[in-house]
């Protein structure tokens, strides 16, 4: 608030609503929870309060009363977010209207409902005539509306399997924002057909958690520990379980180690002890021990790697997500700038005789007529022939729909000591030992990712490593062997 303020901007505050404030049986979130955390934040120059309700959880009732004892307690505007998983936002954004609520969130009606916000255009159309009438003209949503209505059929693959509202958001508590993406995950991980059982683990680890505020980033820690549960027919009881030593996802040991922050009433001891080996947490906030951000050094590092002067927005994207930018930057160097390709040819390539134009900059456009598909290789590679500008050309590239011929892969026994196995498929990041070392119990072997969900694997024991399976980029399934002890 502080660093907004000397930039005299505006500066809005969030209270992440969690729990039920009609519930009395719910004392950690109450009423006085959230009323004394809106009045600190006034008090450190907040200019508006958010009312942040990422899994929809703040019933229509709920909202009412807690907007009016905020109005009661506050002078600064309060602004309402929530999604509609449930099917019931609107209506806690119009009780809420009914106590002096400033500013509500909705969204343009094809992109609205479910896991989005309420359906801008209906919010308005229930406010009309009244004392609350927003004065935003019906017809201009409507056209607006016609416009991503066509937008989103491109998107269609990446719809949730989620086709109505649910009431279970009251129990797994999981936010809007997440609940796409963790399906995503789950799919990714061959674990779709189990989905509801996810769901029902989220809320187990939530608990087990010590009934945390879930929203980014501390919501990606439960739904990374409910997937490595589930994955691996875990339940949370096995958590506990001293004689059991099991690799963690590095969001999680993030999460219970204070790097996230603190939650009210801290993380159940157990819990800590299990997930951090022995590791000290941080107990002040996690900001406080982090080195300052070296803006010139990102910049002379980039010059190198870029080849050419990088701009702002590329300092500021290798600074928050160095892993992501490089494979970006990978991506350009190895296909060009495919942002410039039309949204549909993009998702899904063009049909054969297909032809398109593509501007790669002003005055310069692409003619691109696909011609045919070769046979798959035993390699996994098929021939893809176009024409470009009229002139012939031809590229091998790799199906991945399809698998190579090749040697398969060995799997871990699940009954010899000497096997370390994938707890979950994803692609190998980095690996730590090589064969013939001697590591201590404890000591890293290897960091794996799915769905940028990081799992680091740690020796169990003292010993010799004998073989190491894997590199960095592979690509590995559930229970394939990674390593083996001598």
């Amino acid at each position: 608030i502080e660093a907004v303020l000397e930039t005299d901007t505006l500066c809005e505050a969030a209270i992440c609503y969690t729990g039920d404030v009609l519930d009395p049986r719910k004392t950690k979130y109450d009423l006085r929870y959230y009323v004394e955390m809106a009045k600190d934040l006034e008090r450190m120059g907040a200019h508006i309060l958010a009312i942040k309700d990422m899994a929809g959880l703040c019933k229509p009732y709920a909202a009412q009363v807690l907007v009016k004892a905020l109005k009661q307690e506050i002078g600064i505007p309060i602004h309402f977010h929530t999604h509609d998983t449930s099917g019931v936002q609107a209506s806690a954004i119009l009780k809420a209207a009914e106590v002096g609520l400033d500013i509500a969130d909705g969204a343009m009606g094809p992109l609205s409902g479910l896991t989005s916000q309420p359906n801008l255009a209906s919010v308005v159309h229930a406010l009309r005539l009244t004392e609350r009438d927003t004065g935003l003209n019906p017809d201009h949503l409507q056209s607006i509306d016609e416009y991503w209505e066509v937008v989103r059929d491109h998107y269609a693959p990446f719809e949730s399997t989620m086709k109505a509202s649910t009431a279970d958001v009251y129990r797994n508590e999981m936010p809007g924002g997440q609940y796409t993406n963790l399906y995503e995950q789950a799919q990714a991980v061959g674990l779709a057909a189990r989905w509801h059982e996810i769901c029902r683990v989220y809320a187990e680890v939530n608990d087990l958690f010590g009934d945390i505020v879930k929203v980014t980033p501390s919501s990606k820690a439960v739904g990374d520990m409910a997937i490595f549960l589930v994955a691996n027919n875990l339940r949370t009881a096995d958590v506990l379980d001293t004689k059991r030593d099991l690799a963690f996802p590095e969001s999680v040991v993030d999460l219970i180690s204070g790097r996230m922050g603190q939650p009210p009433g801290g993380f159940p001891p157990r819990v800590v002890e299990r997930v951090l080996r022995g590791q000290k947490p941080l107990t002040g906030r996690p900001g406080d021990s982090l080195p300052p951000a070296d803006f010139d050094a990102v910049v002379k590092k980039l010059e190198q790697t870029l080849g050419t002067p990088p701009s702002q927005r590329d300092v500021l994207s290798y600074i928050m997500f160095p892993r992501v930018f490089n494979e970006l930057q990978a991506h350009q160097e190895q296909y060009g700038d495919t942002s410039i390709l039309p949204t549909p040819i993009f998702f899904y390539g063009p049909a054969v005789a297909d032809e398109i134009a593509v501007d790669i900059e002003p005055g310069k456009t692409l003619i691109v007529k696909f011609l045919n598909v070769g046979e798959p290789q035993p390699d996994g590679s098929r021939n893809v022939s176009f024409e470009l500008n009229g002139q012939p050309r031809d590229v091998t590239v790799r199906d991945l729909s399809i698998e190579a011929d090749v040697e398969g892969k060995r799997k871990a026994d699940a009954n010899n000591p000497a096997h370390v196995g994938a707890p979950m498929p994803g692609m190998v990041v980095t690996v730590a030992v090589h064969p013939g070392d001697t590591v201590a119990k404890g000591q890293k072997l290897l960091t794996m990712e799915a769905m940028k969900m990081e799992t680091t694997l740690y020796a169990e024991r003292d010993g010799k490593i004998a073989e190491v399976l894997v590199s960095p980029g592979s690509r590995v399934d559930s229970g394939e062997l990674l390593v083996v002890w001598e």
